[in-house]
């Protein structure tokens, strides 16, 4: 029997994409937890850091950060 190819693709796809998800989960010990509450593991390993790197792209631009008001593009606020 003669399928067609983007029907038995588009069949195909969900079907790849749940076994891909159910591989993807695991089950995390407590004992484990310790690894993945590393300062490396983090988004944002420096908030400081990231707080000042923000501050002075949106002072250099002269545009307005995520709730700061817009800066003048010297540097000054």
């Amino acid at each position: 029997m003669k399928h067609n190819s983007f029907s038995y693709k588009l069949t195909l796809f969900p079907i790849l994409l749940i076994a891909v998800g159910a591989v993807g989960c695991a089950e995390i010990q407590p004992w484990e937890r310790g690894e993945l509450a590393r300062t490396e593991m983090k988004w944002d390993p420096d908030p400081m850091k990231s707080a000042l790197r923000d501050h002075i792209y949106f002072s250099k631009e002269g545009s307005s950060g995520g709730a700061s008001s817009g800066g003048g593009g010297c540097g000054c606020n």
